[in-house]
């Protein structure tokens, strides 16, 4: 769905495009339906904004008429409470006097208050949740918003702003669909997980004990000095595309991507082993990336506002940041984990003890595929 609300199709030839007359027409009777002025739209068009002006009238169809002290009046809700609440979800913030507030605002805010009546919602709960919200929705708007090349002179925003216009009543309501299906499938899977977890003898709001990994290009800050734009965003988009792709397809789950680095956490360490061997052979022959470095822990985490934070993550970080190129270090924990489960599947090769700060001296290991043998180079320039 990336690209939903950014440059699609045949733009024609600028501002001759016979089209455009027509286009600009539709696009007037549209944002007048909407509360625009024809003042707002001469702006638009003298700023080369148009079309993004069109998506912002679209997509918060409701007029801008409420102050906040207005919002917390007709909904009955403490002002300090509302501005915690908009903040949590990300939004900038307002004047008193300033009239950014909506319909659909003042709906957001009866619902939460319905929520918190029923007792689904307690404040501090509902405020972490509404920042999970806000930073994840912020990134998804981020992704679908592509920006377009104007100086290309393909790229009229008239035109644009009108197959916008012309699509908006479908593909809003279906995007909004599709986040809704995510969700509930997201929210599904988690509870299959926690019933696993309980199972096994993991009683609520215990620390679970999960297999953490990072994996690291190397070199990425030096191969981006001497890249265009165009060709890091390339780069970035294949690192997440394989990342993302070998990690979830073998049963983890990706937590975050940050630039040149992912992290994920495995149920199980066998599993994690695979994920970590696959993506140094993928990133080895990939012609557009280099190589990755891979680092494995094993051991309880905290799960806080959907991150993971502990000794264990900390210990997976510490460990890809000794890796060389092309190597999977793992813990001491995490090695005995697989010999318990999968004595047979690996092969593993034992590096002198390292002192890591804030976590002490440490036993970490070389990790293959059973009969793979350390080469020399990497990590296993380091074996005892």
């Amino acid at each position: 769905m990336s690209g939903l609300f950014g440059p699609h199709g045949e733009h024609g030839d600028g501002p001759d495009d016979p089209r455009r007359e027509a286009a600009l027409h539709h696009v007037r009777e549209l944002l007048h339906l909407h509360g625009a002025t024809d003042e707002e739209i001469d702006q638009a068009i003298a700023d080369d904004v148009l079309d993004l002006f069109v998506f912002d009238r679209v997509l918060v169809p409701s007029r801008r008429r409420y102050t906040r002290g207005e919002v917390a009046e007709m909904t009955g809700m403490n002002l300090e409470s509302l501005v915690r609440f908009w903040r949590a979800l990300g939004f900038p913030n307002v004047s008193d006097d300033e009239r950014s507030f909506t319909d659909l605002d003042l709906e957001a805010v009866r619902l939460f208050q319905g929520m918190q009546a029923l007792g689904a919602a307690r404040t501090d709960t509902a405020l972490q949740l509404a920042r999970v919200i806000g930073s994840s929705m912020s990134r998804i708007a981020e992704a679908e918003l592509v920006p377009a090349n104007l100086s290309s002179g393909e790229y009229d925003t008239v035109i644009a702003a009108d197959e916008f216009a012309s699509v908006a009543d479908v593909t809003i309501p279906a995007m909004a669909r599709l986040l809704e299906f995510v969700w509930r499938r997201q929210v599904a899977a988690v509870i299959r997980r926690t019933m696993m977890s309980r199972r096994h003898g993991v009683a609520p709001g215990e620390s679970p004990v999960l297999a953490v990994g990072f994996a690291d290009m190397v070199g990425f800050t030096l191969l981006s000095q001497h890249l265009t734009d165009s060709e890091l965003a390339d780069v970035v988009r294949r690192f997440e595309e394989l990342s993302h792709d070998i990690v979830t397809g073998l049963g983890g789950r990706v937590v975050k991507m940050i630039g040149d680095e992912v992290m994920f956490v495995v149920d199980s360490a066998a599993d994690a082993a695979r994920i970590g061997l696959d993506l140094a052979d993928a990133y080895a022959d990939d012609e557009l990336l280099s190589d990755v470095r891979v680092g494995l822990a094993l051991g309880p985490v905290l799960l806080r506002e959907g991150d993971y934070f502990g000794t264990t993550v900390n210990l997976a970080h510490r460990i890809v940041n000794i890796g060389n190129p092309g190597t999977v270090l793992i813990s001491d924990e995490f090695r005995g984990a697989l010999l318990d489960s999968v004595p047979d599947e690996f092969t593993t090769k034992p590096l002198r003890p390292r002192l890591l700060k804030d976590l002490g001296r440490v036993q970490l290991w070389w990790l293959g595929r059973a009969g793979q043998e350390a080469d020399g180079t990497g990590a296993a320039a380091d074996l005892r």
